[in-house]
């Protein structure tokens, strides 16, 4: 029998990009009691296979913890099952539901899609099954706010993107891949306001940033860079060979440009010896312990070796930045800072400000993230498959 052996490639379909993710949402509560509601859209209500009703408008179910990890559905005020997961389906493309989390109370939520339901570590993992577009969108407008050009939108759908597709096997042992908190991406609702930010994330559609080596980069950004951006190391104690500090003069004139700070002097001092030996009886580095000047973006408080990283100084003190001076006055010592976050990888008020000025999404990632290369990620993907030989009788 003649045996004819073809190439067979697995082909990377390109519509792919319709694709789910499953969100963790309301991840900074212990959810024991929930209700969802009509909001646009039918859904269907399953309990683990059972569909138990369709939720049409006016109605709701609501969710809560029962003995044996089990989750007591109700339709309306009628308990009708006891189950381990509920999945709520919607019966078209971009239904939306209203999550009112009731123990314990918060702020009431609206998500597009579709949501799955079970029981971990003694609370309600609410997890969103959503496109990744209205995924995305809701994080642009999340972490961007409303009233932008759409340029500034375009470069930060890409960055969230290139963010999420790197990331998203991060909770994956919760059952879920990204959650809404900022240590991810923040993501607190569908788009609500301006209809512009769908149509940045669509006309970016698929669009990530690769490295030399065709990976995903580090998407990092953060709120302002004070002026100068920060090196990754400073942050996370590791190189990123595409993304070093430099002085940004775009966002120095904005909203988060600066802070102040005054925090009692024996707070100050308390911390720095108890947590880091520091020498205040030295008779050189004892006076400097209050006083500190950084023209340029440091990586530790003084000297580095005395060991003293100033990412350590803004989380205990809760700083805006580590890019500050300081200086005594009386009892206090006075903290003038510059920017708003960790100030690695793109500046938020600085790349609004490069699009007011007209430059494109294209111009403003590269300005942040030089030596990158923005690829279309299905195409990518398509095109680093690798032939597998198949055999044919």
């Amino acid at each position: 029998m003649l045996r004819l052996f073809v190439l067979i490639w697995f082909i990377f379909p390109f519509f792919a990009f319709a694709q789910q993710m499953r969100i963790g949402v309301l991840r900074d509560y212990s959810v024991q009691r929930i209700v969802f509601a009509y909001s646009d859209g039918s859904y269907n209500v399953f309990g683990d296979t059972t569909l138990y009703a369709t939720l049409l408008p006016s109605e709701f179910v609501e969710l809560s913890i029962a003995k044996g990890n089990q989750i007591s559905l109700k339709v309306g005020i009628t308990e009708v099952a006891l189950v381990s997961k509920v999945v709520l389906v919607g019966t078209k493309l971009n239904n939306s539901l209203v999550y009112s989390t009731k123990t314990p109370v918060i702020k009431e939520r609206k998500y597009k899609d579709d949501v799955e339901i079970t029981v971990q570590n003694g609370a309600l993992t609410i997890v969103n099954l959503v496109d990744i577009n209205n995924y995305l969108s809701g994080v642009v407008e999340s972490e961007g706010g409303s009233g932008k050009e759409i340029e500034y939108y375009k470069v930060q759908a890409l960055m969230s993107r290139t963010y999420a597709l790197k990331y998203k096997t991060r909770h994956q042992k919760e059952g879920f891949e990204l959650c809404d908190r900022t240590h991810c991406q923040a993501y607190h609702n569908q788009l609500r306001l301006n209809p512009i930010i769908d149509s940045a994330v669509l006309k970016t559609e698929g669009m990530v940033m690769v490295d030399p080596q065709n990976q995903l980069v580090d998407a990092y950004f953060h709120a302002n860079c004070g002026g100068q951006t920060s090196e990754p190391d400073y942050v996370w104690n590791n190189k990123i060979p595409y993304l070093s500090t430099f002085k940004d003069t775009f966002c120095i004139y904005t909203k988060q440009a600066t802070w102040e700070k005054r925090i009692p002097q024996m707070e100050w001092l308390e911390f720095l010896v108890s947590t880091f030996h520091y020498p205040v009886n030295d008779s050189v580095l004892g006076p400097m312990i209050y006083t500190f000047n950084q023209p340029d973006r440091c990586a530790f408080y003084q000297y580095p070796w005395l060991g003293i990283p100033l990412r350590d100084i803004r989380e205990h003190f809760k700083l805006k930045s580590t890019f500050f001076n300081c200086y005594p006055e009386g009892t206090e010592i006075v903290l003038r800072g510059r920017g708003y976050g960790h100030g690695v990888g793109l500046c938020q008020e600085g790349a609004m400000k490069m699009a007011k000025f007209g430059f494109s999404y294209h111009q403003i990632a590269l300005y942040y993230f030089p030596g990158v290369r923005l690829v279309n990620y299905q195409e990518q993907q398509y095109f680093n498959q690798k032939p597998k030989i198949a055999e044919l009788d």
